[in-house]
């Protein structure tokens, strides 16, 4: 296992938004020459009330992941911006996570893009990147228990998230081992918190739906170096 310094030579580029913009950004990943990508269905937690409000059909989400050398990163990031209109309410957001660990034969692999991308990055107009503030909180529970997750973390000052359904495939052994009963079906919530409410947030969702409640949740926060998308305004 390759470690990296402070310094992550590589990021994960995410986006959140609708299946169309999902698309666009598919297209727009394979003609930046984006290696490595990964497509997962998901949901907004708009309430019913929130969305016939809006005049809104659906809370139908996608998510793209992609991973690039970090100055090509900040470049597509940029570009997912300008090209998706990030800035416009509503259209989604994308941000930056440092890779922080790499498996040796996948640095090679990617370790021979870097000098070829990152040379495109410098010849392109450059993202004014500010000083991030915002951390990815995921909560990890048992399915059906999404409100309870939103209800806590909108206490502590969150103004939506993402739900992905999924299962777990923990096996029966270490269930044995960790005195702790399973189910299967599971829902990941992503919210997106600013580094001042993030520790409020972890704690309300976890005395609510934590690991000893009915919802038997898991808290954990990832960094994010760049974040566009939220709120910020067309240059």
């Amino acid at each position: 296992m390759e470690a990296s310094n402070r310094n992550p030579a590589f990021e994960v580029v995410m986006i959140i938004s609708t299946p169309r913009q999902i698309e666009k950004a598919i297209d727009l990943f394979q003609q930046e020459g984006v290696p490595v990508m990964y497509q997962c269905h998901a949901e907004g937690t708009a309430t019913n009330d929130i969305l016939n409000a809006l005049g809104l059909g659906s809370t139908e989400k996608g998510i793209l992941i992609g991973m690039t050398p970090t100055p090509f990163a900040a470049m597509m990031l940029s570009k997912l911006r300008k090209e998706l209109k990030l800035y416009m309410p509503g259209s989604g957001i994308a941000f930056l996570i440092p890779v922080t660990g790499m498996n040796n034969h996948t640095m090679r692999v990617f370790s021979s893009l870097n000098e070829t991308q990152s040379q495109q990055s410098t010849r392109r107009e450059p993202m004014s990147m500010k000083e991030c503030s915002y951390t990815m909180i995921a909560v990890v529970v048992n399915q059906g228990y999404t409100e309870e997750v939103m209800q806590a973390a909108k206490s502590a000052g969150a103004r939506g998230g993402t739900v992905i359904h999924s299962r777990h495939v923990t096996s029966e052994e270490a269930i044995q081992l960790w005195g702790l009963s399973f189910q299967e079906e599971k829902e990941i919530v992503l919210i997106l918190a600013t580094e001042e409410t993030k520790v409020a947030m972890m704690s309300a969702i976890s005395k609510s739906c934590g690991i000893h409640s009915d919802a038997k949740g898991i808290v954990l926060s990832m960094p994010i170096d760049a974040v566009v998308g939220l709120g910020d305004t067309e240059e």
